[in-house]
């Protein structure tokens, strides 16, 4: 399938999850506001989606995907790949039962270490109690992702891509019902907890919902008795170096969670909340084309063709930077008045919005870094290579703490999220440097032209929005219709005037786009 349908499907999907996630974040900023008991609620729930994209997303997709999809389209065909699956299942389960066991017993440890000294008494309990029963996850949704490797290795991205709708829609659902529970006299901390137990609730049902679809695929899934194989032991060689890799990343997210402690409390909830809109350009733009171009890359790779594996590469550049630019620009001059449109109200009070406003604003200066991260680093992985993007982390991560260090007294929760943006730009310069260097990739000419000129509509957007969110103050704290009457304004002139501008000026290579959407040979 072509590189824009793939990401189109997963990008669409992607964005139902994100836009599902945004109301979810919008009746939580609602129910619960943002306190000590939201900060103890997000740090739990943070903990066990390290330890996912630590195991399963990062290091193991990157492993199990060009391993599966090998023996899928090599001479064993089905056979094959069921036999591998299976081998990888009765190892990869008892370890993450084991690694959850671990954690469960070791909680108050880790609450501990991320928590402010002296900690509090009150919520210190509270936070131990919603990563245990929030850590389960894990073991589920890894499983969720193994499903998902062996689905997109025959292109069915939907499944994996619509999962997370499912945690989303369980959420909302346990939060309306938290609301109403609060009505009757329910305590803020009694709704947590129920919500935590939602958690896992969906978990369970993902794990369902990618099960069927892998049945559907012809996919049988048997558990044996665990059997390190060689094509076993090949796959964790290859997975290790990647999460030490990705540990560079969720570490990154543990100190940062650290740092934030040491803050006044809110100070993680303005980060989730920052991050959610970050994370909406991220997901959609990022990890789809991320997901979309691991099996080509390793095609051409393994194929010897360099030349395809370029040309995939800059395609994923060339649309990542036109929808990831734009989302910047707007992001960063509108970051006060979107968060007030979006999560201000009930237990959230302006205030608040205002300080969020100001995380997203700075957190955003990295956007179009940590998309390109995504794009990039598929192109070691394509080629076995999980150790380079360890060292490039690790680099990262080393300038977050130490600019953590010197200035967080100064600059509080904006100064953590301006440090993220920095260590972004730093890991993506370097590896790019490296695959010039290895003389695998390389920028061209044509390309960097039309990302100057997207970078020109860009700014013309961002003036025009700079401008027009002055004029709308007013509707930004007033009711639904009001707020989404602006929001539709800011959002609509800002991709009338970029997409726009950008035709005119020829940052879209029409030519490229309408190859981009047939299919490949």
């Amino acid at each position: 399938m072509s590189l824009l349908k793939n990401v189109g499907t997963i990008g669409g999907l992607t964005l139902t999850s994100r836009v599902a996630g945004m109301v979810r974040e919008m009746i939580f900023s609602r129910v619960l506001g943002a306190n000590a008991i939201t900060d103890a609620w997000f740090q739990a729930f943070i903990i066990p989606n390290v330890f996912r994209r630590l195991f399963a997303e990062g290091a193991f997709s990157a492993a199990f995907v060009p391993m599966f999809s090998k023996r899928l389209h090599g001479e064993g065909g089905m056979e094959e790949a069921r036999s591998f699956s299976a081998d990888v299942l009765s190892v990869f389960l008892p370890v993450l039962i084991a690694l959850c066991a671990v954690m469960l017993l070791a909680m108050p440890g880790v609450i501990w270490l991320l928590s402010e000294k002296p900690i509090d008494p009150q919520t210190y309990p509270i936070a131990v109690d919603f990563a245990r029963i929030m850590f389960p996850y894990i073991v589920l949704v890894s499983l969720v992702t193994l499903f998902t490797g062996m689905l997109n290795s025959v292109s069915r991205f939907a499944p994996g891509a619509s999962f997370p709708i499912i945690l989303n829609l369980v959420l909302i659902a346990a939060l309306l019902v938290g609301e109403r529970w609060i009505a009757t006299g329910a305590s803020l901390e009694q709704v947590a907890y129920g919500i935590a137990w939602a958690v896992t609730g969906a978990g369970v049902m993902q794990l369902a919902w990618l099960y069927y679809w892998v049945r559907v695929e012809g996919f049988e899934v048997k558990m044996r008795l665990p059997r390190l194989t060689p094509e076993v032991k090949r796959l964790g060689i290859i997975a290790l170096p990647a999460a030490i890799g990705g540990g560079a990343y969720q570490i990154n997210t543990l100190v940062q969670l650290y740092f934030l402690n040491q803050l006044d409390s809110g100070a993680v909830s303005y980060m989730n909340y920052a991050d959610r809109l970050n994370q909406l350009p991220l997901g959609i733009i990022g990890i789809a084309l991320s997901t979309a171009i691991l099996p080509t890359l390793s095609k051409f790779v393994g194929s010897d063709d360099n030349a395809g594996a370029s040309r995939i590469q800059s395609d994923a550049i060339e649309l990542a930077m036109l929808l990831t630019l734009p989302a910047t620009v707007a992001l960063a001059i509108c970051g006060v008045p979107f968060v007030t449109m979006i999560f201000e109200g009930g237990r959230f009070a302006i205030e608040d919005a205002n300080q969020t406003g100001a995380v997203l604003t700075a957190l955003v200066l990295g956007l179009p870094a940590y998309v390109l991260i995504k794009v990039l680093v598929p192109n070691f992985y394509a080629r076995a290579d999980t150790k380079t993007p360890v060292y490039t982390a690790f680099v990262a991560l080393f300038v977050f703490i130490t600019y953590n260090i010197l200035f967080l007294d100064r600059f509080g929760v904006v100064g953590v999220a301006y440090a993220s943006a920095v260590g972004a730009w730093i890991n993506v310069t370097i590896l790019y440097v490296v695959l010039v260097v290895r003389g695998h990739y390389h920028v061209t000419w044509p390309l960097v032209g039309r990302i100057a000129r997207q970078m020109i509509a860009a700014a013309a957007m961002g003036a025009a929005l700079y401008y027009a969110r002055d004029l709308l103050t007013d509707y930004y704290s007033a009711g639904i219709f009001e707020r989404l009457f602006a929001l539709a304004v800011l959002v609509g002139a800002a991709a009338i005037v970029y997409f726009t501008l950008a035709f005119v000026l020829g940052a879209i290579d029409r030519t490229r786009l309408a190859k981009l959407t047939r299919k490949s040979a």
